[in-house]
C-alpha cells in the first residue's frame, strides 16, 4: 500500500509539473517567426529606359539589367538591389543608323559611361519609407540607396511604386541622376561649355522591375 500511495503521490506530482509548465508557455511560442522574401528579377521583363536633354532636343534609349532583386516581408517591401549592363546602352531616337552607332558609341567612351572600364552601374537600397495614403497607382515608397557609376557611388532618394500579387513584385521609378556626380563632365555647363553646345546635367531613368518569387 505504502509503495502505491508513493506511485501515485509521484504520478500527481509529474502531472502538476507538467501541466504548469504547459501555463507558463507563452502563447504562439511554437509559430516560427516570418522570414523576408527575396524576388528575382526577371530581366526579360524589366527595363531602364534613359532620356538626356541637350540645347535644341533631346536623346532617349535603353540600358539591360543584368540581375536584381527585391526583398518583401508580406507585401511590404523592405530591401533589394540590382545591377545594370552598361554595354547594353541604346539610342531609340536615332533612325539613322550610321548617326545612331556613333551616338551609342560615343555613350560608352571615357566622354560619357567609360563602359570598356566600368561595364556595370548597381544600386542597392539602404532606406524604405512608405507612403502613407498613396492613391493606388501612384508612389508608395520613398526608397533610398546607394547608386555606382563608372565606379563612384552616390546616394540617391526617389519615390516609387510597387505591387505585389501572388508570387510577383513590381517595382517602377522615374530617377533623375546628375551626370556631374559622377565625372561624366562632357558639355557640362559646370566646365563652361559655350551655351549653344551645353548638354543637361541631369538625366532621366525610367526603371521597371518585374520580380518573382
Amino acid at each position: 500500500m505504502k509503495q502505491l500511495a508513493l506511485a501515485l503521490a509521484a504520478a500527481i506530482l509529474l502531472a502538476g509539473t507538467s501541466a504548469s509548465a504547459t501555463t507558463k508557455t507563452p502563447a504562439g511560442i511554437e509559430k516560427k517567426a516570418k522570414k523576408a522574401a527575396t524576388y528575382t528579377v526577371d530581366v526579360a521583363k524589366s527595363s531602364i529606359g534613359w532620356n538626356a536633354k541637350k540645347v535644341g532636343g533631346e536623346h532617349s534609349g535603353t540600358v539591360n539589367f543584368s540581375k536584381g532583386e527585391l526583398t518583401l516581408d508580406g507585401n511590404k517591401l523592405t530591401g533589394g538591389s540590382f545591377v545594370a549592363d552598361m554595354t547594353s546602352i541604346k539610342d531609340t531616337d536615332i533612325t539613322n543608323e550610321g548617326m545612331n552607332g556613333r551616338l551609342v558609341g560615343h555613350l560608352k567612351s571615357d566622354d560619357f559611361f567609360s563602359t570598356e572600364k566600368n561595364p556595370t552601374s548597381t544600386f542597392k537600397i539602404t532606406k524604405v519609407a512608405p507612403i502613407a495614403g498613396a492613391a493606388a497607382g501612384a508612389p508608395n515608397y520613398t526608397v533610398s540607396g546607394d547608386l555606382t557609376i563608372k565606379g563612384i557611388t552616390k546616394p540617391v532618394t526617389f519615390p516609387a511604386v510597387v505591387t505585389v500579387s501572388g508570387n510577383t513584385a513590381e517595382a517602377s521609378a522615374k530617377v533623375e541622376i546628375n551626370r556631374v556626380d559622377y565625372d561624366i563632365k562632357y558639355r557640362a555647363a559646370i566646365i563652361g561649355t559655350a551655351a549653344d553646345k551645353i548638354i543637361d546635367d541631369k538625366f532621366t531613368l525610367d526603371l521597371k522591375m518585374v520580380a518573382g518569387k
